[in-house]
């Protein structure tokens, strides 16, 4: 059985993280969220797979190349106009044969509700039950069958969302020929799922136990704090003296932790970073490769991608860092709301009451600058020495 990994898309709700990359590659537990997928379908059973690839497909080709790092063989099917979901698997009709999954490449699943899905022989639908439908596409069920979907509805008829999750017989591509484009212009899957519902043979559906929806940015601290719980301690850098480790901490290959350093796990540091002398890294943190967090820096629940530099006197808390940062001293990210309310990100309510900025690759930020809550920072801005920043600063931006 192969799995098909749906992966053209951007991501628009996750900028200006995927502005230079597309949404399948951000970070999650030091680990792309892709692989994250592939790992678990390949301790399910699969084997082979087939990753549909668009925006900046690049880096997923260059990062996976045939699979042959991962014990498993890749194909590659490309999207380059991005016309939907169905027109995606339409593309691959060929590629497959007999029954196949199929699941979105943003979602977080594990091997034992895939290895379930794997045995059903109709074609069927992984389904779970949340507490918020919004935003989420949401089914309706009668006895073992999926009877309607409807698409981020204001009254949707049930708790059950499409977790994304299929598996197909080659029925699907008979159902993808008579599906039309819809008000948007694309081939949704979910019109090609409602031609499967009027056959005779209907769809099926299987209630998942556990998954993450990785919509917006901040859903990616929860996914990172969610996953950490199974991690291992390892240590591959050097740790010197007077260094305290607490919980569950990985340390990567020629990263040096000084003096005077506190890590409170789960924590995970990469490949050649330069942590201490005298901070404070904080549970739930990932800091990525090539990262400097120097004298007196706090970090809490924060992802720190590659190559970025928190270097002395810095909080950064509950917050999202793109790659080839440099804050300069004193740099404060507030992530608290004095009322305690709600923090809200564009006017979307986060449902967090902790959150902290989201900030894009290669910002820099000066001296004394200070960061409101639920701030977004485009690419390639500069904060300048005590600034207050806050609300959505698009790329390229320059405040003084």
């Amino acid at each position: 059985m192969k799995a098909v990994i749906l992966a053209a898309g951007e991501g628009q709700r996750m900028r200006p993280l995927t502005a230079n990359r597309p949404k399948v590659m951000l970070p999650v537990v030091g680990l792309p969220i892709l692989e994250h997928l592939l790992n678990e379908l390949k301790a399910a059973g699969i084997k082979e797979f087939i990753l549909i690839v668009g925006y900046c497909d690049k880096q997923v080709r260059s990062y996976f190349d045939d699979g042959e790092k991962w014990g498993v063989k890749i194909d590659f099917s490309e999207q380059r106009k991005q016309l939907g979901t169905a027109d995606a698997l339409r593309n691959i009709s060929g590629m497959v044969g007999g029954n196949f999954l199929v699941i979105n490449g943003d979602v977080v699943v594990n091997r034992a509700d895939i290895k379930k899905l794997m045995k059903c022989t109709r074609s069927t639908m992984g389904v779970i039950e949340v507490k918020d439908p919004g935003g989420l596409g949401i089914v309706e069920l009668a006895g073992q069958k999926v009877v309607g979907i409807y698409e981020k509805t204001r009254r949707p008829p049930s708790l059950m969302a499409n977790a994304g999750l299929y598996l197909f017989t080659p029925a699907i591509f008979d159902a993808v020929e008579k599906t039309e484009k819809s008000p948007r212009g694309e081939y949704e899957v979910t019109d090609s799922l409602k031609i499967l519902m009027s056959g005779p043979a209907g769809l099926n559906y299987l209630q998942l136990k556990s998954w993450l929806d990785l919509s917006y940015p901040w859903d990616l601290l929860v996914a990172n704090e969610t996953m950490m719980a199974s991690l291992k301690p390892q240590n591959l850098g050097k740790v010197e003296d007077n260094v305290v480790l607490k919980g569950t901490v990985v340390i990567g290959k020629n990263t040096i932790v000084r003096s005077g350093s506190y890590i409170e796990g789960p924590v995970i540091i990469g490949d050649d970073c330069r942590i201490g002398p005298n901070c404070y890294i904080r549970a739930s943190t990932t800091i990525g490769n090539d990262c400097h967090i120097g004298a007196f820096v706090e970090i809490k629940n924060s992802i720190i991608m590659s190559g970025t530099d928190v270097p002395h006197l810095n909080y950064v808390g509950d917050s999202v860092i793109g790659e080839g940062c440099n804050f300069g001293a004193g740099t404060k990210i507030a992530n608290l709301r004095l009322d305690e309310q709600n923090i809200h990100v564009s006017g979307i309510d986060t449902g967090r009451r902790k959150l902290g900025a989201i900030i894009g690759d290669n910002v820099k930020t000066g001296i004394n600058s200070s960061i409101n809550v639920g701030t977004v920072i485009g690419n390639n801005s500069f904060i300048g020495p005590g600034v207050v920043a806050r609300g959505n600063i698009l790329p390229n931006t320059k405040l003084f």
